[in-house]
């Protein structure tokens, strides 16, 4: 049940009023965004949805006034520099990045067009843009804050299983923030003097093989980090989590709906519509530079109370008071 609506993101972000100099849509009557994607398009479909209605409140609607190519890495990275290459190769107007392994690719493959991505690490400290108020260059879009939220995550769980004391972290080892994700979880465990076991897993081979670990370390709880890669192959984690009996929170809510325990995080329905905003802002004449990335200010609590019952979890009261959404 839904609990409270809430909002995701601050403010809408200033419009610029130059012109973004683009040689490529002058000479095209439809504008094309060029679409790197970093999974497949039947788990990306609600945001590939909510990215479509955010370009829809800038006036462009995808098949009228509007192309989009997409092109899904199926969670394979290294198939994106070569589709970014391919998509500049075009001269596509926008390029729109749903992750900060397609947003890399593209901001190597092109100064000049203009990208928008979604990132899930700190986009200044990594390279993406010289500031978060004023990016500069060809690059902007949301930064969820994925990583960052792992420590509260951590907290979460550990209310959830106060006896256990050695949790684990899934992690994909290909994605760039994954090493200051892995110390930021460290050092919340062992100031709380938890052990923490780090999994890694780039396959769904690797994925099974680090839920064998888990059960082999005596891990008694389990974070996801909230990894494209990952959001790829929910059911398929949400079925390991279920066999193995293991209470798991993500900063995805579709893991918690997939049948994970909890989750933690922004909605990607919302961000996705906001970089929809951004793409046809670029579109009528806005400046990257000149649009601020943005980051969420609301989070989601979600909670499977299903999975709690099977798991014989009782939630306490504190946390059920605190949630945005309880799956009964």
């Amino acid at each position: 049940m839904r609990r409270r609506e809430f909002s995701t993101l601050l403010g809408g972000a200033a419009t610029a009023s130059t012109i973004w100099p683009s040689a490529a849509r002058a000479q095209k009557a439809t504008p094309v965004i060029g679409y790197l994607g970093s999974g497949t398009p039947g788990p990306f479909a609600l945001f590939v949805a909510a990215f479509r209605q955010g370009l829809s409140e800038t006036g462009y609607v995808e098949g009228q006034n509007l192309t989009i190519d997409y092109r899904w890495s199926d969670g394979l990275f290294d198939r994106l520099p070569a589709f970014a290459a391919d998509l500049v190769v075009r001269r596509v107007d926008v390029i729109v990045a749903d992750a900060d392994v397609a947003a890399y690719a593209a901001k190597n493959a092109t100064s000049t067009i203009p990208i928008v991505f979604v990132s899930g690490s700190d986009p200044v400290a990594d390279g993406l843009v010289a500031s978060l108020a004023r990016p500069g260059g060809n690059v902007t879009g949301v930064s969820i804050l994925v990583a960052e939220l792992n420590p509260k995550r951590l907290e979460l769980l550990r209310e959830l299983v106060p006896e256990t004391r050695v949790f684990a972290l899934l992690r994909n080892p290909n994605t760039p923030a994954t090493e200051r994700e892995m110390r930021d979880v460290q050092e919340a465990a062992q100031a709380k003097g938890l052990q923490l076991h780090i999994l890694k897993a780039s396959t769904e081979i690797e994925i099974e093989a680090a839920f064998a670990s888990l059960v082999q370390r005596q891990a008694g709880a389990l974070l996801v980090a909230p990894d494209p890669f990952f959001l790829n192959r929910l059911e398929q984690i949400a079925a390991l989590v279920a066999r193995h009996a293991v209470p798991a929170i993500s900063g995805f809510r579709e893991f918690a709906t997939a049948g994970g325990l909890i989750s933690y995080g922004p909605s990607l329905a919302a961000v996705s519509r906001q970089a929809g905003i951004y793409a046809g802002k670029i579109l009528n004449g806005a400046k990257p530079a000149d649009l601020p990335v943005l980051q969420p200010t609301r989070f989601e609590l979600v909670i499977n109370l299903k999975t709690a019952k099977a798991l014989g979890l009782a939630i306490p009261p504190s946390i059920l008071s605190r949630a945005d959404e309880v799956i009964e």
